[in-house]
């Protein structure tokens, strides 16, 4: 009888803190996955040098093997296609997502030269934390739909978004509601996920 690999989970931070509210959350959804069966990987956008998109459009055109910008987002592009499960974390900085976070999306526009259909059924899950008690007057769900909004459009699957509100560092753990969901998160997440 074949063996089944591990499902992947891909935690991408898009804080400038390592271990920041919003990167609080997504270890509890990482925490829920791994006990589903996950491998967990992770990736921490502030530590990695991203340039800009340069919207020439190069990754796009015929025969392309991706994206032109030299630089430490190259290594990140096998790690997503190879990942069943993407669990993405931010901050919300001004009524949206981080700039870290906004970067690496920009460059996720390059994607499709590295596989076949690569957001395709991707399963994924949202961390957000966001500073006041209102998620719409604070920006949250600005943050929110941008991410409905993209992964509808490239056919991933949004499984599930958990958000909370945390100004100092590490507050998030006062949310137990929220810390729970987001164990729950990672569970679903892989549950979904078909062996390979």
């Amino acid at each position: 009888m074949p063996r089944h690999r591990k499902p992947i989970v891909l935690v991408v931070l898009g804080s400038p803190r390592k271990r920041g509210n919003s990167a609080l959350l997504a270890a509890e959804i990482a925490r829920g996955a791994k006990r589903a069966g996950a491998t967990i990987r992770t990736v921490f956008l502030q530590a990695l040098h991203i340039q800009p998109c340069q919207g020439c459009w190069k990754c796009r055109k015929a025969g392309s093997t991706g994206c032109v910008i030299p630089d430490e987002m190259q290594p990140v592009y096998p790690q997503l296609v190879a990942a069943d499960a993407w669990v993405i974390a931010s901050p919300v900085y001004w009524f949206t997502v981080s700039a870290q976070t906004k970067l690496w999306m920009d460059r996720c526009l390059a994607l499709p030269a590295y596989g076949n259909d690569p957001f395709a059924g991707k399963r994924i899950a949202i961390a957000l934390t966001y500073g006041g008690q209102d998620p719409f007057d604070s920006g949250c769900v600005n943050a929110l739909r941008t991410f409905q909004d993209a992964y509808r459009y490239t056919g991933s699957t949004l499984v599930g978004m958990v958000y909370g509100s945390a100004m100092e560092a590490g507050e998030i753990r006062k949310n137990r509601a929220a810390m729970k969901a987001a164990q729950d998160l990672g569970a679903e997440l892989v549950t979904g996920i078909t062996p390979a």
